[in-house]
């Protein structure tokens, strides 16, 4: 019996060990499958791709640990891609470790001339920094400065200085032949309220009521519009939108929806300067005070010892980063492009400098631009180009520094807020992701951070160039793969 026992015994330590041997097989076998499966695209991701007839290899993927660096997953990601808005993540991050999360803009104002009794007599000169948020309300704070400084009447003319900014001979037809839409405006040294008008349209029996916020008293309007019987539907609710040669008097004709309560479209007026003067005169006057005169460009000399009477601050970078990143404004994040160029080297800032100070970064960081095509630091082009790997690594850079709050605080909350506050209704990943979207015709993108069920938080890049993907095919590939990714 005793014998009989210890051969039991021996049996049972035999089969224990035998099991811890299987258990260790098997844990490596998965070990292995995970490694072999980093250069695998998840089931998911490959079913939306064969439902929609979409090669895999328009696709690229990078997925790593954000804090050890380990790849989960790496498909195709070093092919250079058009990533369009997801490249504002680069443009932020250089302008954030570059210039700091407190850096302001200013918009300087001097009196050129004696203030007698509330009368300057002389001219009233505004020289521009760059500020990509002096919208309307900005701009009335501003006028109250003015006001305060105890000028109630301008004498002279309204001086602009915009030559903080070199922007060259800008097209705003020249990528899409839309040169009437707010994202085709172009950077100036003094952009105000993004060049860009508010209409707002209201049936009014057989006709339709314009209104403009905010009124430009130099733009001119030719209002054609007439009342058809119908539900609120269809392109531009019908309206045609046309603007003069001197883009100082736009036509609306065709025929409005009686349906509609009311309708607002957006679109851009006139050139930078005479916005600066229609919207400054508009509320200058509204505020109570009076001006007559006109507007002049001129450059106030570096060796003209003139003291400005105010200097408007901008709200923080950190502020404006985040209105880059989470409405994907395209001419704040050319502001920002030119902003850093003429800071580094000088004014006037210009395009190419911005480029040339964002490939400076990366080398003096050692990130590997991998086929970097910046173009103009927003993405709207069609030959930006940049690797998901490249973009990755930029990522995890900006994890581990001071800063990685604002810059993360930045990007679109899934489900939540900014480009993606309809996506992911209802899901586990509201709220679980910052990313910042790219879209572009035939261009799909997502790039920035996801933290998983487990808690592991992840970098991860998605670039897709396919004809037709953003027609939501791209927006299908995302949630199956960043699903997959929640669940590890």
């Amino acid at each position: 019996v005793h014998d009989a026992g210890r051969s039991n015994s021996y049996l049972q330590d035999q089969e224990a060990v035998a099991l811890r041997v299987t258990s260790i097989l098997i844990l490596l076998s998965f070990l292995s499958m995970q490694a072999a499966g980093s250069d695998e695209l998840p089931a998911g991701v490959r079913n939306i791709l064969n439902i929609r007839q979409v090669p895999a290899e328009s696709l690229s993927v990078y997925v790593a640990d954000v804090e050890t660096g380990d790849v989960v997953l790496d498909w195709l990601a070093d092919e250079p891609r058009n990533p369009a808005s997801t490249m504002k993540l680069l443009t932020t991050l250089v302008a954030l470790d570059q210039l700091g999360p407190a850096y302001r803009w200013k918009t300087e104002i001097y009196a050129l001339g004696d203030i007698n009794d509330g009368r300057l007599e002389g001219d009233l000169l505004i020289k521009g920094y760059g500020d990509p948020f002096l919208v309307t309300e900005r701009v009335w704070q501003l006028v109250r400065r003015i006001r305060l400084e105890g000028i109630d009447e301008i004498g002279g003319n309204l001086l602009i200085d915009d030559s903080w900014f070199d922007v060259g001979d800008h097209d705003p037809g020249a990528f899409d032949g839309q040169p009437l839409r707010a994202y085709n405006v172009g950077p100036n040294a003094l952009l105000m309220n993004f060049k860009v008008i508010r209409y707002w349209f209201e049936p009014d029996g057989s006709t339709v009521k314009v209104k403009l916020d905010p009124e430009l008293d130099n733009l001119a309007v030719d209002n054609r519009l007439r009342v058809r019987q119908g539900y609120c539907g269809g392109y531009q609710r019908g309206v045609a939108v046309t603007m003069n040669e001197t883009n100082d008097e736009v036509t609306f004709s065709g025929r409005f929806p009686s349906g509609c309560r009311r309708y607002a479209m957006d679109r851009t007026a006139l050139t930078h300067n005479e916005y600066v003067f229609g919207l400054f005169t508009h509320l200058w006057r509204e505020s109570g005070g009076r001006f007559d005169g006109e507007w002049k460009n001129t450059v106030l000399a570096d060796d003209e010892e003139l003291e400005p009477l105010i200097s408007f601050s901008s709200r923080p970078l950190q502020e404006m980063i985040t209105r880059v990143n989470k409405h994907s404004n395209n001419v704040m994040a050319r502001q920002v492009l030119y902003t850093i160029a003429a800071e580094a080297n000088g004014p006037p800032g210009t395009e190419a400098g911005g480029r040339e100070v964002i490939a400076d970064w990366l080398a003096r960081n050692d990130l590997e631009p991998c086929s970097l095509a910046l173009e103009n630091g927003a993405g709207l082009s069609r030959e930006s180009r940049v690797c998901a790997s490249a973009m990755a690594a930029m990522l995890r850079f900006a994890w581990q520094q001071p800063y990685m709050p604002e810059y993360l605080a930045s990007m679109s909350l899934s489900g939540l807020d900014g480009t993606l506050r309809r996506r992911f209704k209802n899901s586990e990943l509201v709220g679980m992701a910052h990313l910042k979207t790219g879209s572009l015709d035939h261009v799909a993108a997502i790039a920035g951070y996801l933290q998983s069920q487990s808690g592991r938080r992840f970098v991860v890049v998605a670039l897709q160039n396919y004809e037709d993907i953003h027609r939501g095919y791209g927006d299908e590939v995302q949630e199956a793969l960043l699903r997959w990714l929640y669940a590890k």
